[in-house]
């Protein structure tokens, strides 16, 4: 279990780093400009607005598991309320449509519903403080969100 553990700090660590790479260094104002872009983006794209909230929740996620809080795990969570909603409400209206594999929308509803599903479960483990459930968790999300960029994403 200890090459587990190691392996799943390591790429925790590694995800944790190229998220933090690509947080913009600029000003305040730039940073309000890039916000607002992308509040603009999500309103007519909720699988943008979806994955920028992911990406948010995750890298609080990533940290807290790698810090073994479950405090920020709960509310980075919490943080993603309603996105799945919004995204499929965005399917069947057509505001979302996906870069690739577009034809294979009921297996993207299939793999975020159940993504979703292991939040829930991150979210009970969390609760019950359990951070080996935590840390076993958060290394399947983040294999499902490589699966799902590989035949979803450009």
């Amino acid at each position: 279990m200890k090459s587990g553990f190691r392996s799943m700090v390591f790429i925790s660590l590694a995800f944790l780093m190229t998220v933090l790479a690509l947080k913009p260094v600029s000003s305040h104002e730039n940073y309000s400009l890039k916000s607002r872009a992308t509040a603009t983006i999500s309103e007519t794209n909720p699988l943008i607005g979806e994955m920028t909230a992911l990406g948010g929740a995750f890298r609080d996620i990533v940290s807290a598991v790698v810090l073994g809080d479950s405090g920020p795990v709960q509310r980075a969570i919490a943080s993603m309320s309603g996105t799945r909603e919004k995204t499929h409400e965005g399917i069947h209206a057509g505001t979302v449509v996906l870069p690739k594999n577009a034809a294979r929308v009921k297996d993207f509803i299939e793999m975020d519903r159940a993504f979703h599903d292991k939040l829930e479960a991150l979210n009970r483990a969390a609760r019950h403080n359990n951070l080996r459930e935590m840390q076993r968790i958060t290394h399947q999300l983040m294999n499902a969100c490589v699966q799902c960029h590989q035949m979803f994403r450009k």
